[in-house]
């Protein structure tokens, strides 16, 4: 079971698991917490719901998942449904009825709640102020949050910080820790050798079972650290210069570490078929990695195109040392940089970086396209919109356009060119297979085929993760 139940007669409304037993007949069914706040229910005190977070696609139709994206992630800013319309390619007034129809809340509400949510795990979980948890959360005012966590939860802030549980506060030694909750298995290890073989030298680092990065913050330089934290959530710990906006650091290492992503559903698609059954087996709790910044894993892309992976560490570290931007202190982090922007990269001299000719004019290009808006990269575009705008940008390929599209969390994008899933598959099919027979072999696997192209890339055996990856030199 799934989503979350309310109770006609309490009003309240619970996760599955929660040992509260009420009459089935009064209980009414929602997917979303918010669709219940929206419904008049409060959450449970018991099992609290705020506290968990699970699989947005599948809830309803792609476009309304992509707008729940939006809204949740924080990609408009303040700018409202209307800016949410606008990317979807609705009108304010056909999103709102979509979101009524098919998830029974408004992305007005769905926003609240979110914010209120968040709000309330820091007011669990930290020591920061009323003030700057509003802030944090995403709040305009200190009067609209009091207003919010009131209506929301039947108490005000400073009421609900004293309900907390002792054993609810994260102590901090330096930064502020947060947890981050998820569903279904996350193989860390899997993920941690992923990102670490492709870190980006002064901007990521992995090491003793934790990834750090640097981070801007309205631009203002930062660093997060995350780690496990047991079986269901990882502990994120920020460095910032300010809490204001600190929701929004979390969903991007949400995205970043793919914790909204169903690998259960995915397994039992993928499950029984007999060319990955096995891997399926064996690495039950892979997750494809996310992105920090699709622009920053777009230009890793266009580097790696036909290099090894070291290779194009190599090069992809003296441009960051070039043109990123410096940020002195953080040796104890094994961290100096922040990655360029495009505004920086669309004129930047890559000349004597290892670059090709070609490489350069793509990355310049690709540079321009993100910031003139021709390619987007909050996933309010379909896939196969995404693919379009990416391929369209002299030098982008289809397998540089899949890459980019895998790695920003769509969960159906395929590069069948790489040679690395190409080798994979031949060795678990027995035969010789061409690129086009891969792509025909794929279908099968929709809408799960970035799955299956990471359950391809790397070894079952976990002990190897850590040294395996794809032939082509995915970045």
């Amino acid at each position: 079971m799934t989503g979350f139940s309310a109770v006609v007669t309490t009003g309240i409304y619970c996760r599955p698991g929660c040992s509260a037993r009420p009459d089935p007949a009064n209980v009414r069914h929602f997917d979303l917490a918010a669709a219940a706040e929206a419904a008049g229910y409060r959450a449970c005190m018991r099992c609290r719901p705020y506290r968990t977070a699970g699989p947005i696609d599948g809830l309803a139709s792609e476009v309304v998942c992509r707008g729940v994206r939006l809204v949740v992630g924080g990609e408009t800013g303040n700018e409202g449904e209307d800016a949410v319309a606008r990317r979807l390619g609705l009108s304010a007034r056909h999103l709102r009825r979509l979101f009524r129809e098919q998830i029974g809340v408004t992305p007005v509400q769905l926003a609240r709640s979110s914010r209120a949510h968040f709000a309330r795990r820091l007011l669990d979980d930290t020591d920061l102020s009323i003030t700057e948890i509003a802030y944090a959360s995403g709040f305009g005012s200190l009067r609209q949050f009091n207003r919010t966590l009131s209506a929301i939860f039947r108490a005000t802030p400073r009421e609900l910080r004293a309900r907390r549980r002792i054993a609810d506060r994260l102590v901090a030694d330096g930064g502020l820790p947060l947890r981050l909750t998820f569903a279904g298995p996350l193989d860390w290890e899997a993920m941690l050798g992923y990102l670490e073989a492709r870190a980006i030298q002064g901007v990521e680092q992995v090491s003793s079972g934790v990834y750090r990065r640097t981070i801007r913050v309205d631009d203002d330089p930062g660093v997060i650290e995350v780690s496990t934290g047991g079986t269901d959530h990882l502990v994120v710990t920020a460095h910032l210069p300010h809490w204001g906006g600190l929701i929004h650091v979390v969903h991007q290492v949400r995205r970043l570490f793919n914790l909204d992503f169903d690998p259960d559903e995915a397994n039992r698609a993928l499950g029984h078929d007999p060319i990955l059954r096995g891997r399926i087996t064996s690495l039950p709790g892979l997750r494809v990695p996310g992105a920090w910044d699709p622009f920053e894993v777009g230009v890793r892309a266009i580097v790696g195109q036909q290099v090894t992976v070291a290779g194009a560490g190599t090069i992809i570290a003296r441009l960051v040392a070039r043109h990123g931007t410096l940020i002195p202190g953080l040796g104890q982090f094994g961290l100096s940089h922040l990655f360029p922007s495009a505004e920086v990269l669309a004129g930047a001299d890559l000349a004597g970086t290892g670059l090709t000719g070609a490489r350069i004019a793509a990355i310049h290009r690709f540079a321009d396209a993100v910031m003139n808006g021709s390619v987007r990269l909050d996933r309010s575009r379909t896939l196969d919109d995404q693919l379009a705008s990416l391929v369209a940008v002299p030098g982008l390929g289809p397998w540089t356009a899949e890459y980019i599209a895998l790695r920003m969390g769509e969960p159906d994008a395929f590069p069948s060119t790489d040679l690395g899933l190409r080798r994979s598959v031949e060795a678990l099919a027995g035969g010789s297979v061409t690129p086009r027979a891969i792509g025909q072999i794929a279908e099968r696997w929709r809408p799960w085929r970035a799955h299956a192209a990471i359950h391809l890339w790397l070894t079952p055996r976990p002990s190897d993760l850590r040294r395996l990856t794809p032939t082509t030199g995915v970045p």
